[in-house]
């Protein structure tokens, strides 16, 4: 069973049977209308995740970043040290990893969400949470990244980093209930559950079927 189509690009001679999409329970995530004007980026701090780029898209858009992630492996504070550090600044916060709480309010607020990775992910959970709070994504079409935006109503699916500014600018244009609803019809709990079923209905045999049926009629004399 595959997560997205992507994941089956990545190992094309496994016997995928079906694709079923990741989900949550959208109803924990808080929808919000009106956003504020920075941008976030909330992930763990490694090379292809892409913090490096969506610093300097967000300054070549002259709105303030917020950084949001997890940074405890040696790799991670390499990375960050490396790539991340001499790129703060006033228009650059790093808040540090965000629990539940502190993750939906960042996500509700954000003007939207960037997601400027450089691997072919199968598939990213925090652009499904960003879109259920009514928030657009704004990613690099790497991965699973063209199969959950719907590009130019829930973000924007690019292929290459200099065109990040102008999708941050673009952002604010997109209807934020286009976003919830896209997730709440795709990727809640619910549509994952049924996807899960359809599946096992087709591969599982019904023992029914296989029952030769009883007759209706009496066995007993008259």
């Amino acid at each position: 069973m595959a997560i997205s189509e992507a994941q089956r690009l990545l190992a094309p001679d496994l016997n995928w049977v079906a694709t079923v999409y990741n989900a949550l329970d959208v109803a924990t995530f808080p929808y919000r209308a009106r956003k504020e004007d920075w941008v976030l980026w909330l992930g763990r701090f490694c090379d292809y995740k892409g913090a490096h780029l969506a610093i300097d898209a967000a300054r070549a858009a002259r709105r303030r970043i917020v950084l949001a992630g997890k940074l405890v492996e040696p790799a991670e504070h390499a990375y960050f040290d490396q790539h991340v550090r001499p790129r703060l600044g006033p228009d650059v916060s790093f808040v540090g990893e965000a629990d539940a709480q502190r993750k939906r309010r960042l996500l509700a607020a954000a003007r939207c969400l960037l997601f400027p990775i450089l691997w072919e992910e199968p598939f990213g959970m925090v652009m499904i949470e960003a879109m259920a709070c009514g928030t657009p994504v704004v990613a690099l079409a790497r991965g699973s990244v063209p199969e959950i935006v719907v590009h130019g109503r829930t973000g924007f699916a690019l292929h290459k980093p200099e065109e990040l500014p102008n999708a941050i600018d673009a952002a604010g244009e997109l209807d934020p209930l286009t976003c919830r609803r896209h997730v709440e019809r795709n990727f809640d709990v619910h549509a994952m559950a049924e996807g899960y079923e359809r599946v096992y209905q087709q591969l599982v045999p019904n023992p029914a079927a296989n029952t030769p049926r009883r007759s209706t009629r009496s066995n007993h004399r008259r």
